[in-house]
């Protein structure tokens, strides 16, 4: 064999390889929480379903709870059905996200944040980029959280952050890395779901306190997904673009028309805090991406 045709099948070799290692690195869930999560803190709080298929957590005067995925991921989707606190949960804190755990960590935030009766649930969400975050956005949902359960998703790829509710968007960070704005890109994160006491600050700026009498308070979690590049040390399998890495193809770079008037349907009726529209916050010098294209 000559040494044309031994370097030629040695490419092609490499080529496989590197193919089945990408197809490797994304997941989709097996949707048992035992399999695919451990539980944080507070195994007493936190019961899971004979199946592994519905999991709860609840929050009392001893101690909330906590539980997080076993792998690592860099970029794709993750969605959660999530049924919430119900009557009057001012003070708690639900929370799912993303998140590094470095010191300059990154992190991707959904908070939900427990009212009075009578008052709709509000949701944060925040980014952390670097290790530096200050970037809330609030809105009121347009529905009972606690009556049923609904889809919490993420997507995170290389040109954007979308958070969705029931496949609505909500909120997009955009990747302005090459104009000097942090952007999540290299670290991988972890998922992680929580039920904590913010009653300093949660409701009301911390005016309305948890009610212990009305515990203890639970949230529920089920039918989740996800399709992620799972992290094996080495980003580039995880930022190229190919079909099992589906979310940085180029179809998921942007809002598609009928998702811009959605987003643009939630900002318009339902939000009611933005930080880049806080200029007493920032003493007039928002950060930088606020003047950059959101979609």
């Amino acid at each position: 064999m000559h040494n044309y045709q031994k370097l030629m099948i040695a490419l092609i070799g490499l080529l496989m390889l590197g193919m089945v290692q990408i197809s490797r690195a994304s997941l989709v869930s097996t949707g048992d929480f035992n399999k695919d999560f451990f539980v944080m803190w507070s195994p007493s709080h936190v019961n899971t379903s004979a199946d592994g298929g519905t999991r709860s957590m609840k929050l009392d005067q001893e101690s909330g709870s906590g539980f997080s995925s076993n792998q690592m991921f860099l970029f794709g989707q993750i969605d959660m059905q999530i049924k919430l606190v119900p009557g009057r949960s001012a003070g708690t804190v639900v929370a799912y996200y993303l998140t590094s755990d470095q010191p300059n960590r990154d992190e991707v935030d959904f908070e939900f944040l427990g009212n009075v009766v009578g008052r709709p649930y509000i949701l944060q969400t925040n980014i952390y980029a670097d290790g530096f975050d200050d970037r809330e956005e609030r809105i009121n949902l347009w529905f009972d959280p606690t009556k049923d359960f609904h889809t919490y998703s993420i997507l995170w790829n290389l040109y954007q952050i979308v958070f969705m509710v029931d496949s609505i968007p909500i909120r997009v960070y955009r990747n302005h890395a090459d104009k000097g704005v942090a952007y999540p890109r290299w670290q991988p994160m972890s998922i992680k779901a929580t039920i904590w006491n913010g009653d300093s600050w949660a409701t009301g700026g911390g005016r309305d306190k948890i009610d212990w009498s009305k515990g203890p308070f639970i949230a529920s979690f089920r039918n989740y997904k996800i399709d992620a590049c799972i992290w094996k040390g080495n980003a580039r399998f995880c930022r190229a673009e190919s079909s099992s890495n589906w979310w940085n193809t180029e179809q998921f770079s942007t809002l598609t028309s009928m998702q811009r008037r959605w987003f643009k349907w939630v900002r318009k009726y339902h939000m009611i805090y933005d930080y880049c529209q806080d200029n007493q916050r920032f003493q007039n010098k928002l950060p930088k991406e606020c003047s950059l294209p959101k979609y």
